[in-house]
């Protein structure tokens, strides 16, 4: 027989606990809202009560509704209140030892088939029901801010969660309109876990001094398709939120070389630079707008331009470069070798310029290599070698800004900044596959739900095409021997044997 899931009680009553209670009370669910802070039950209930009234005023749902829905809220003024509640949601402060005091209070409290559930973003399932005489029914139940907007939710299961809950917790999410996505007890769970590679590899870049900050943003989120940049994430987010959370995946993960916290944020960490809420972080807003992000210009259209030889890899890319050249009315050189005077234009994937011209046996004063990773349409990426001459860059900048769209020029890094950070994306998610934290299609859609990319990762390689990313990773771990780089051996055997990454064999 299912558990049923009528009544529950909601331990902690911030921006998350009072996310859980609305959603809960919106499907029809009675809550118990307990705080141990004197009044803030209280207050939570007047808030939920305008949130839902103001809803009703826009027209969301009738005065009715939410009359109703008001109703199905009340206050406990001790734990021994939530006696009677079929669930308990702790949404208090990541402390561990706090979490397990609180879970050996409640399970002395509440009736043997009660669940016990924790909201949890980083501490171990397993570990907050260590202290417990049934930590069976103990699990994970991971929302995300804002609640009502965040439609999907992770139910994790601990070593000892029995299975019927993780079953009654699955279908509690769906009546109250979330997606609900199974995860295996680990650091960072799916959501958490598969973010890492969007920040640390942007860190990593900058670090480097590939580009500015704003560059990477751009190249992001023009080029890439996300809403954000990395940089303008994490000044949102907060210094003091975001680099605790990557030293606490790293060291959990002991110290694996894909989870390495970055020096930078450390160091903004330190300064107290966190982004938004100090008015510094990458950019700046004290003046209440976001200052820092220089606009590119674009360069002028040439009297003459020099004739293009092209280097590619796959026929597709020499088509769109061919394509986009005549259209604009520059020569492309057909010999087999470039002229001494030529541009050559070398679209690559996963090296550096310097590797690229080694590779092609040309003159690498006269090599710029373009990223076609995500084709020419919104942005583009442009990267000379090092003794590149001044005016064949300047060319090749004038010749990508023909059609009035920005172009990136960055110094040498193996795989751009769109490569890197895709390519560690997909690898990551074909990790977190390979560890079998949570089935292809859980997170892919955990992703797209919880952290707005525009495809899951694992489908994102399949829509890049999966062996151009092993390229990618195998070329940039060559070069610079960064285990961080290393290809997922899940990932490997797909492309091996010409599987695709969703549809293969899980």
């Amino acid at each position: 027989m299912s558990i049923q899931i009528q009544k529950i009680g909601i331990i902690g009553v911030g921006t998350m606990g009072a996310g859980i209670a609305q959603i809960a009370i919106q499907s029809g669910h009675d809550v118990v809202l307990f705080d141990a802070k004197a009044g803030a039950a209280e207050q939570a209930q007047e808030k939920l009560a305008k949130t839902l009234n103001t809803l009703a005023d826009k027209g969301k749902f009738s005065h009715e509704k939410a009359a109703e829905d008001i109703a199905h809220l009340s206050i406990a003024q001790q734990l021994e209140d939530l006696k009677d509640c079929d669930l308990i949601v702790e949404a208090i402060i990541e402390n561990l030892e706090i979490k397990q005091k609180l879970m050996q209070q409640l399970e002395a409290l509440v009736k043997p088939e009660a669940i016990l559930a924790s909201n949890t973003s980083s501490l171990s399932i397993s570990a907050i029901a260590a202290n417990c005489s049934q930590p069976e029914r103990v699990a994970g139940y991971h929302f995300f801010n804002p609640v009502p907007l965040m439609k999907v939710v992770e139910v994790i299961e601990g070593f000892n969660t029995r299975a019927d809950i993780v079953q009654a917790l699955t279908q509690l999410s769906t009546k109250m309109g979330h997606r609900p996505v199974k995860a295996k007890d680990t650091p960072g769970f799916i959501i958490n876990h598969a973010g890492r590679a969007f920040g640390s590899e942007a860190y990593a870049i900058l670090n480097e001094n590939v580009t500015p900050f704003y560059e990477i943003d751009r190249i992001y989120r023009d080029g890439i398709g996300f809403k954000m940049g990395p940089f303008e994430l994490g000044d949102l987010t907060g210094m003091d939120v975001s680099h605790p959370v990557s030293e606490s995946i790293y060291h959990q993960y002991y110290e694996e070389a894909r989870y390495r916290p970055s020096v930078i944020t450390r160091q903004r960490f330190i300064a107290n630079q966190l982004g938004r809420k100090t008015g510094k972080g990458f950019y700046d807003y004290t003046s209440g707008n976001k200052q820092g992000d220089v606009i590119p210009t674009l360069v002028e259209k040439l009297e003459q331009y020099p004739s293009v030889w092209l280097g590619t890899e796959y026929s597709k890319d020499r088509q769109v470069l061919e394509q986009y050249l005549q259209q604009n009315n520059i020569q492309i050189e057909q010999t087999e070798t470039p002229s001494a005077d030529a541009l050559i234009l070398i679209a690559t994937y996963g090296e550096d310029a310097t590797s690229a011209a080694i590779r092609y046996q040309v003159a690498p004063q006269q090599v710029v290599c373009i990223d076609l990773l995500y084709g020419l349409n919104k942005h583009r990426t442009l990267m000379p070698t090092l003794v590149t001459k001044p005016e064949l860059t300047h060319a090749a900048q004038s010749i990508f800004n023909l059609d009035g769209v920005t172009a990136s020029t960055i110094q040498e890094s193996v795989g751009f900044v769109a490569q890197r950070a895709l390519a560690m994306i997909v690898n990551l998610g074909c990790d977190i596959a390979q560890q079998g934290v949570a089935t292809v299609e859980d997170i892919n859609i955990a992703v797209k739900l919880g952290l707005g990319y525009p495809h899951g990762p694992i489908e994102w390689g399949d829509v890049l095409g999966a062996e151009k990313i092993l390229k990618i990773l195998d070329r940039m771990t060559a070069i610079t021997r960064d285990q961080r780089y290393r290809p997922s051996p899940w990932l490997r055997r797909r492309v091996q044997l010409g599987l695709a990454l969703v549809h293969s064999t899980h």
